[in-house]
């Protein structure tokens, strides 16, 4: 939690924590400090058994000969340990991973330490007091200890503001490789988080009008069940071993393959309630079980495979339909881009007019132009959690603007179809693409090299370089968990220039690089508000074929920010970061699952991730963000293997360089564009287009549902209710940054929400309720007004009905 905010609170958000203070939490380190003894008392290692004690002294069964001196021995660790913590109370786990998975051992030690516990109360001079018990038993004794002393648990316990980050068991083995391990996983993990929300909105509004108009193929259709199925396979991915990237290769293959179905089954809830909720006729509504009427722009084939856009078959006597969904709170300028069969395209806006056309060419590999598939881009306008409905025809009268391309370092010739490819040779004037609001500038590789902000007229450099880590040669290295390198990042070297594409066009520019494990882009769109402000960039990387190396991507600047650096936790906060160079360069690697950035005194620059990577900033002005890790080998931290399942991943990001209006070095706010960007890239507009070539003309009414900061979801049950739960987040912001034309004012209703959210549907009733649903307060009634507080976030049960 920010400082700032933390002290207005004042300890109403503190959560009493327990800190183990040794290595790990199984028996040998959970008694005291000496694992050699500790080790003694875990029954499950009696000789004779299929585990033993590596300290080479076997643990002995509890008797009447042994039970005093073996007491002692255990009771000798007790009180050493109970010197590191602040009370009389004392907490001894007694357990370990895949324990307790039998009767036998769940006997021994049970049985053993009723013994022990027996002889130590039965002794008064030894002053203790033991038993069984739950953390809640423990947490209930240190609660009673604090109120015997009189004292409030404020003044006895010291309070850390921050997190835990970045740990280290031993040595120098801090846990930072996790942060990036297996990242097309936890790039798939952000696209099934987006799904979800997308598919749990619509399907719950949609229910709303299959309800009031008795549509019964909807209202019996299993998409409840389905929803949740996905909801609970992406909780299971929420695992300590999943989006990690820490569990066995047939493990991630399990998790891979039910977010997969997961996400197959979503599209087809997304497309029939989007089709419901468009209709003017609601009688029309039919589901075919096997197919969608409207299905998603993009296809997976696999679980560890990527997207692939789909070929909407175009002609000029049945137009097609393409449905946009906006699952953000507030309108969307988006650039929606589709892939069609014909160059000669038209595309009309709900209202009949004709919308701009950029038609850029589909590349089957990076010097080949396909002459089946043509992309068509254009900008749409879409409001806040609504649909807007496109209508595409192939049309020789077409307005569409082709796409022009320059090839860079080319020793072949592309055909170039329809458009106009022109080949540089030797060319000695820098790359360049601009919008109306940057110009950047390339070197001849295709990476960034400077910026020029067009409000100020002044230029940036900002360099885009690649970079490897490999392992240390010690005899622990890198693996699922650890980042253990061998010195500084050497920087990426190809032996040839590389190959490089520009692309110039109305809706957007780019710049695309094809280096041997990373195919990288920049690109630019020709669009007002926050998305034409910033650089889109995207990475294709694939390093399959590389043994202990970590692949990298590193932007530098000229900010001063002074070893100082910033990540956010989870997307809802952010938390300052500093770079020590007393501590290893891993240690000052952090998680970063939506931001990071820099800033001095002028200027911030923002690395925002659609995906959770590890990131760091090694030197002044300078960003890192770890793409793609191979390790060979095991790390010994419970995996038993390395991580080389390596999937051919992509990458995307968005860099923001703002200017800014005050100075203050400690701001961990985020700002309102930050915001826009971070949901836009976590929740982007959903293409969804008409199945088969049916002529549908009924499907032209747009659908605005204007709501804030909310997610709507089925109360969980066995069937769908009458209620859904509304779960709203009030963000905290830092108005110390230009918000012109990003479409999301500073100034707000301070936290009040009146309750006119939907249209075309009313309120029956919201009632207060915890986070899982399963709670009420005991005064719990219903509300007509929300008030919540910078960062807070607040669950009511609500019942909407379709007016």
């Amino acid at each position: 939690m920010p400082a700032d905010l933390r002290h207005n609170l004042g300890s109403a958000t503190d959560i009493l924590c327990h800190m183990m203070p040794f290595y790990s939490y199984d028996i040998p380190h959970t008694c005291g400090p000496d694992p050699k003894i500790c080790c003694q008392f875990d029954f499950k290692r009696l000789p004779g058994g299929r585990y033993g004690c590596p300290w080479g002294v076997p643990p002995e069964a509890i008797s009447p000969g042994n039970v005093q001196s073996r007491a002692q021995m255990l009771l000798d660790q007790y009180r050493k340990k109970s010197k590191l913590f602040r009370t009389k109370v004392l907490l001894a786990p007694l357990g370990d991973d895949f324990r307790f998975s039998e009767y036998t051992e769940w006997d021994l030690q049970c049985r053993n330490y009723e013994q022990l516990f027996s002889y130590m109360n039965s002794q008064p001079h030894l002053k203790v007091k033991i038993q069984f018990g739950t953390l809640s038993d423990y947490f209930d004794a240190l609660e009673k200890a604090v109120a015997a002393e009189k004292k409030s648990s404020q003044s006895v316990f010291p309070a850390l503001s921050g997190d835990f980050f970045t740990y280290a068991d031993r040595d120098d083995h801090y846990w930072s490789g996790y942060f990036t391990s297996r990242p097309f996983y936890k790039r798939m993990d952000r696209i099934m988080e987006s799904r979800i929300r997308a598919a749990e909105i619509l399907y719950q509004l949609a229910l709303k009008q299959a309800q009031k108009y008795k549509i019964n193929k909807f209202l019996s259709s299993p998409h409840y069940t389905t929803l949740t199925e996905a909801r609970r396979n992406l909780g299971l991915f929420q695992h300590h071993d999943a989006i990690t990237g820490t569990a066995k290769d047939w493990v991630v293959v399990d998790y891979g393959t039910r977010l997969f179905q997961s996400l197959n089954s979503l599209e087809k809830i997304i497309g029939d309630s989007a089709f419901l909720l468009i209709l003017k006729d609601k009688k029309l509504y039919q589901s075919d079980p096997s197919k969608a009427f409207l299905e998603m722009d993009t296809k997976q084939s696999s679980q560890d495979s990527l997207p692939q856009k789909i070929i909407i078959q175009l002609s000029a006597q049945e137009p097609r339909y393409l449905v946009v969904y906006n699952p953000f709170e507030q309108e969307r300028h988006s650039v929606v881009s589709i892939r069609v069969n014909s160059a000669t395209v038209k595309v009309l806006s709900d209202s009949g007019k004709p919308v701009e056309v950029q038609v850029s060419a589909v590349w089957n590999d990076m010097r080949t132009i396909s002459q089946a598939a043509y992309e068509v881009s254009f900008l749409a306008h879409i409001p806040p959690l609504g649909l807007k409905v496109f209508k595409i025809l192939e049309s020789q009268s077409s307005s569409s603007h082709l796409a022009d391309y320059v090839l860079y370092n080319n020793d072949g010739l592309a055909e170039n179809g329809i458009f106009h490819v022109k080949n540089m040779v030797d060319a000695g004037d820098a790359i360049t693409i601009e919008n109306p609001f940057l110009a950047i500038w390339f070197d001849r590789s295709g990476l960034m090299e400077k910026v020029r902000r067009k409000e100020d007229s002044r230029q940036h450099e900002l360099k885009v370089q690649f970079l490897w880590y490999g392992t240390t040669n010690k005899r622990d290295k890198s693996g699922a968990y650890l980042f253990l390198p061998d010195g500084q990042g050497q920087p990426y070297v190809s032996l040839r220039p590389p190959f490089v594409r520009v692309t110039r066009g109305r809706i957007y520019s780019d710049v695309t690089c094809f280096l041997e494990h990373v195919t990288h882009k920049v690109r630019l769109y020709n669009i007002q508000g926050i998305e034409g402000q910033s650089m889109e960039v995207s990475n294709i990387v694939n390093i399959r074929n590389v043994h202990n190396r970590e692949i990298v991507m590193r932007i530098s600047s000229k900010i001063n920010n002074q070893n100082r650096y910033y990540t956010d936790l989870n997307g809802y906060q952010i938390q300052p970061r500093r770079t020590m160079s007393k501590l290893p360069l891993q240690a000052n690697v952090y998680p970063m699952c939506t931001m990071a950035y820099i800033q001095d005194a002028e200027h911030r620059l923002t690395l925002l991730s659609a995906q959770s990577l590890g990131a760091s900033s090694m030197a002044s002005g300078q960003i890192e963000v770890f793409m793609d890790r191979r390790l060979m080998q095991d790390d010994n931290r419970g995996l038993g293997q390395g991580v080389h399942d390596n999937k051919i991943t992509a990458n995307l990001f968005r860099i923001l360089l703002e200017k800014r209006s005050a100075v203050n070095m400690e701001a961990v706010w985020p700002v309102l564009s930050l915001e826009s960007l971070i949901r836009g890239g976590t929740h982007p507009v959903l293409p969804v287009t008409q199945h088969g070539s049916k002529k549908e003309e009924t499907l032209l009414e747009m659908l605005q549902t204007i709501l804030s900061y909310l997610l709507l979801q089925s109360v969980m049950g066995k069937g769908y209710s009458d209620e859904a739960a509304l779960i709203l987040h009030r963000k905290g912001f830092d108005c110390q940054f230009s918000s012109r034309g990003i479409g999301l004012p500073c100034s707000t209703t301070q936290g009040k929400v009146i309750l006119k959210l939907f249209n075309k549907f009313a309120v029956e009733s919201l009632v207060p309720s915890s986070l899982s649903l399963m709670h009420s307060p005991p005064d719990a009634q219903n509300m007509s007004e929300v008030s919540l507080s910078p960062m807070e976030i607040s669950t009511f049960r609500i019942r909407l009905r379709w007016t």
